[in-house]
């Protein structure tokens, strides 16, 4: 039987090449509760992060459609908390809430998110993980009760600049996207350290659709941040961001947060970690 590295080196592969090879660009609609691109590092064992996303629809859908609640001036709230299990790998779990006149606080879904990367060992020129996310949100909030999410991930740090992408796959289990079979859901960030601490840059989120038939440009998912990510410290990740979404299948405006906390109860965090891009910290060239 291969070597566990090796049959992780395989999966990490083969969930790549399928994206490669059969994505094409529809849309579902994105739930908006956990704005992020994943940098390929996960939490060191015996730390657990504690993170707080935010975020605010200034603009967005304003009628209730087949019984799910407008998103215009919804307020999510989302609890992540992610413990590290060993070098290599990571558990995550969700708590997604939303507030908004006339319907008050509410709890709207949880999600768990294991996670695998390759070790430093292996020297591979790029960082590499695969995530796998399985959960359940109320129907009033959307129509697709029980989701599934395989999201490769992959980046890389050149100098001042780092980059990521993460090529995700979605599959519906019980709703009305259970028609629509694997979605393609891809999503990329590209910043700039233009100081040590403040890196500045973009990130893009999609939902084309079917793999097999996607949607057309009018109906996708198309969503495009101004983001900023603050590296105060190794235990601290801060993120804020202001999108747009040019499609009209998407929120026109949504405002973005993120503050986590790194909690040693074992260990020192990894020397160098950069808070907020999950990558190792370099200071940028005079």
């Amino acid at each position: 039987m291969p070597s566990l590295p090796l049959r992780l080196s395989r999966l990490v592969l083969f969930a790549a090449a399928t994206v490669l090879l059969l994505a094409a660009p529809r849309a579902r609609a994105q739930g908006n509760y956990e704005i992020q691109v994943y940098g390929s590092e996960t939490v060191e064992p015996k730390n657990l992060m504690i993170e707080l996303h935010s975020n605010f629809t200034p603009e967005g859908q304003k009628n209730t459609i087949d019984g799910v609640y407008p998103t215009n001036h919804q307020e999510h709230e989302t609890i992540e908390l992610t413990e590290g299990i060993n070098k290599w790998s990571e558990v995550g779990f969700y708590i997604f809430t939303s507030e908004q006149a006339g319907h008050g606080v509410q709890w709207v879904g949880d999600h768990i998110r294991p996670r695998v990367r390759v070790p430093d060992s292996w020297h591979w020129p790029v960082g590499a993980s695969l995530s796998m996310e399985v959960g359940y949100q109320r129907a009033v909030y959307s129509p697709d009760t029980w989701t599934w999410e395989i999201r490769p991930i992959v980046d890389k740090s050149l100098g001042r600049w780092y980059m990521a992408f993460n090529p995700a796959l979605e599959r519906v289990w019980h709703g009305p996207g259970v028609a629509d079979g694997v979605t393609f859901t891809p999503g990329a960030k590209i910043g700039y350290d233009f100081t040590k601490k403040v890196n500045a840059g973009f990130e893009y989120y999609a939902d084309y659709g079917r793999l097999t038939s996607p949607s057309g440009l009018h109906d996708q998912q198309q969503q495009i941040f101004a983001v900023t990510d603050l590296n105060v410290s190794p235990k601290w990740e801060i993120n804020m961001g202001v999108g747009l979404g040019p499609t009209a299948g998407t929120d026109h405006l949504i405002v973005k947060g993120i503050v986590g906390y790194r909690w040693d109860w074992g260990n020192r965090a990894r020397p160098g970690h950069k808070a907020g891009t999950d990558r190792p910290q370099k200071e940028p060239k005079n």
